[in-house]
């Protein structure tokens, strides 16, 4: 995807490395989880000696709660150049995601309210609650913001094999699909029908309602990619397809049980979400995007 001159997107929060509650900045719980080791390090010249190195691996990015299993991803030094380069194409994007809602959104009688993005690196805050890469990207109706830790798109390459740009993209295009669904009015109504189907005891129910609207923020991201087409390079379709491919429920079960429960379901299998993405795709219409009545007519 090639967006050398374009504009960044004036609408980001970028927490990492601001210790605003992203990457490197350590809570008192996480300093309290490491009090005990410090201290034992502090009695001989060699364990000040780790400190001292710990302290200038943890000013590069390491994350020393990664030693004790938690605390998020960022558990290697972080390339800020590389990490720079990154964010500034993701601002870019999101960008471009600005420019193909507004127009869309003004044809149907609506104003488009371009959502904030929070970029960060290990954890954070959010009005939706705590935040990590593995949470995954997430946009929040509460405080309107996306949520994208950049180490996700490290995993995205590395253990789901969907590496690109344009995966990158087409990630951060379905979250921005999240926040136009917001504001058509679709997350209320879905959550209303959810929360009635939990306290009824349907979890099932409460799951399978998910689906649908996974499944149109995948149809907006290729409605996106539709009006976009000037940036797009040869590939990069096939890498959101791909990515599409390596994140349907029936995928990530399999690779991480070995085996399908089609019932906790909440995003729809991978031909679903590819299908979806290029019915959007094809068609640049948010019409084409009803996933609701076309996924109650084939039950």
């Amino acid at each position: 995807m090639r967006l050398d001159d374009e504009r960044e997107s004036r609408h980001v929060e970028d927490r990492r490395y601001s210790g605003s509650g992203g990457g490197r900045r350590l809570s008192a719980g996480a300093l309290m989880m490491l009090w005990p080791l410090i201290r034992g390090l502090l009695r001989t010249k060699v364990g000040w000696a780790i400190l001292a190195v710990g302290f200038i691996a943890y000013m590069s990015g390491f994350n020393p709660l990664s030693l004790l299993g938690g605390g998020g991803t960022t558990s290697r030094p972080v390339d800020r150049q590389q990490d720079d380069r990154q964010a500034l194409f993701i601002k870019k994007v999101l960008a471009s995601t600005e420019d193909v809602w507004t127009p869309m959104l003004r044809r149907y009688g609506r104003s488009y309210r371009p959502p904030t993005l929070v970029l960060f690196r290990g954890s954070t805050r959010s009005g939706c609650g705590y935040a990590s890469a593995q949470t995954g990207p997430f946009y929040c109706p509460r405080d309107k913001k996306i949520y994208l830790d950049l180490g996700f798109y490290d995993e995205l390459a590395r253990r789901h094999g969907a590496p690109g740009d344009f995966a990158q993209a087409y990630v951060l295009a379905h979250e921005v699909g999240h926040a136009v669904q917001d504001q058509l009015g679709v997350l209320d109504k879905v959550h209303a029908l959810q929360t009635r189907a939990l306290r009824q005891g349907d979890k099932r129910r409460a799951n399978h309602l998910q689906i649908p609207v996974e499944l149109q923020a995948d149809c907006f991201a290729g409605v996106w990619a539709h009006h976009a087409r000037k940036y797009l390079e040869p590939g990069d379709i096939e890498e959101a397809m791909n990515a599409a491919s390596k994140i349907g429920d029936d995928t990530l079960q399999k690779q991480a049980q070995g085996y399908v429960v089609p019932d906790s379901f909440t995003h729809g299998t991978s031909k679903q979400r590819m299908e979806w993405f290029v019915r959007g795709y094809r068609s640049g219409d948010l019409k084409a995007c009803d996933t609701f009545a076309q996924l109650s007519r084939r039950r």
